[in-house]
């Protein structure tokens, strides 16, 4: 976006730009701003041409990236500087992603420990003294509580995962 912006300021066309992007950017990126370039050139409309590239991409910077530029063909305006704004906030959309996943680090450590620790007493209760771990499978009532205790276990790990999970 930053390259397409640049190519605005020095005087080409935003078709243009998108065909030096395409050329500039590795895939899977360029290939993309190929194929918009292409379509256009052979007659689609540019406006067609971008949202069939937001339809395939499934990326909401791609959304974006084509919402600013439609809206701003409609609206009018500086394209160059829209584009300057849109990478700036693509940028601290990212720099908040690795946030996210640096905070919710800890959450995750934790629920790999709370998950993992019930598991491993029993084993290490099982080695030290088996007749304790014995009771749970010899009993009607030792099988039920087993039952019951791997399905919490299960539960907590699900309800914690959920926690953890932060949607950006």
């Amino acid at each position: 976006i930053d390259l397409i912006a640049r190519s605005l300021r020095a005087g080409h066309t935003f078709t243009a730009g998108l065909g030096i992007a395409a050329e500039e950017i590795p895939a899977p990126v360029g290939p993309e701003f190929r194929r918009v370039y292409d379509e256009q050139n052979f007659g689609m409309a540019l406006q067609d041409a971008l949202r069939a590239m937001a339809h395939r991409v499934p990326v909401l910077d791609a959304r974006f990236f084509v919402t600013a530029v439609l809206t701003q063909r409609e609206a009018g305006g500086n394209l160059a500087e829209v584009l300057d704004n849109l990478s700036r906030v693509m940028r601290e959309r990212f720099k908040v992603k690795r946030q996210i996943r640096v905070v919710s680090a800890h959450g995750r450590i934790t629920a790999w420990v709370l998950s993992m620790l019930p598991p491993a007493l029993a084993a290490v209760l099982f080695a030290v003294s088996p007749q304790f771990i014995r009771v749970l499978a010899d009993d009607p009532l030792g099988v039920k509580l087993a039952i019951g205790a791997v399905a919490l276990q299960v539960a907590g790990m699900i309800i914690i995962s959920r926690l953890v999970q932060v949607e950006y």
